[in-house]
């Protein structure tokens, strides 16, 4: 199985940075409910998307690492139908689509040395900023299993649920996957205290959603969220440190709801972001894909890839 390229690499795999936000502020894009997807519909788009996600995939051929390929459907369930204007039938092909998107791209520049994983992006039913904007685990599966099995039919090799901010919402993902026994990887966003925007700890909602799922989850992610947010939590003596699996950093400090109303891009630094990245390193020993969120963009994971793990030099 390409999972297991993941799950017993020694050296950890790149993702790419802040899709939506470089398109925004770089490409200049309004994309409706921050939806990179609906790029795909149009040449410009595409060709866009393209380009982006080749440069990701160049920098991980040259330092010899395996690449995340996300499909752009953060925002393509089926709760943000409505608001994007499109039938659940619609929303469901453009799940496709993007799949068949990346997986042309895999087709195209994977080698033995650059393996890469098709990744099916699941985003938050509500504002991912909102801590008020939690659902029971029963309604999560119902909103969110039509989008995990369309991905999983289109050939996705994981799902990953992105910046996600409470843990029934999790819950409900996970049971969707299990459904069609494809592996799942569950990302919280964090506040600047460390905790979840529901307010609770992170080592107690990873341990809750374990409990919940039986260890559904093949690991968890911290998105969203500068270092600084998190580090100090993270205590590697506890189980929960370890069941941590990748990285996504924003580059900014800033809280969230200074981002969300935020007119230029906060960038912050890449080449300290990368060092800040390699001290993550040493704390989560279990970490296996690294990359970028908010603010993120190639020079930042380039900065991240001139690090390695530990175990690499075992």
């Amino acid at each position: 199985m390409r999972i297991q390229r993941l799950t017993e690499t020694r050296r950890f795999f790149l993702s790419d940075g802040g899709l939506e936000t470089f398109l925004i502020f770089d490409k200049g894009y309004d994309l409706p409910c921050f939806s990179a997807a609906v790029l795909l519909d149009t040449e410009h788009g595409h060709a866009d998307l393209t380009a982006y996600f080749e440069r990701f995939i160049g920098i991980a051929k040259s330092t010899g690492r395996g690449f995340i390929l996300d499909a752009p459907t953060w925002r393509a369930s089926a709760a943000w139908a409505g608001p994007l204007g499109q039938s659940l039938k619609e929303v469901m092909e453009t799940n496709a689509r993007a799949v068949s998107f990346v997986s042309n791209l895999r087709d195209k520049h994977e080698t033995d040395d650059c393996p890469i994983l098709i990744n099916g992006l699941v985003g938050p039913a509500g504002d991912a900023y909102a801590p008020d904007a939690a659902i029971a685990t029963q309604d999560a599966l119902l909103i969110h299993a039509p989008q995990v099995h369309a991905l999983g039919k289109a050939g996705v090799d994981m799902i990953s649920a992105m910046t996600l901010t409470h843990v029934q919402e999790a819950i409900g993902i996970v049971e969707a996957a299990k459904e069609i026994d494809i592996p799942v990887v569950i990302a919280f966003t964090l506040e600047t205290n460390g905790c979840l925007p529901s307010g609770q700890p992170l080592g107690e909602a990873i341990a809750e959603v374990d409990a919940a799922t039986r260890n559904g989850p093949l690991y968890y992610m911290i998105n969203c969220a500068h270092p600084d947010h998190f580090r100090h939590v993270l205590d590697t003596s506890e189980a929960w440190s370890l069941r941590i699996g990748g990285i996504r950093s924003n580059a900014s400090r800033q809280s969230h709801a200074e981002l969300d109303a935020a007119e230029v891009l906060d960038d912050g630094d890449p080449v300290e972001l990368g060092h800040l990245s390699a001290e993550l390193l040493l704390r989560l020993p279990n970490i296996r894909v690294l990359g970028g969120c908010c603010g993120t963009d190639h020079r930042h994971v380039s900065c991240i890839a001139g690090h390695d793990n530990p175990l690499t030099a075992a």
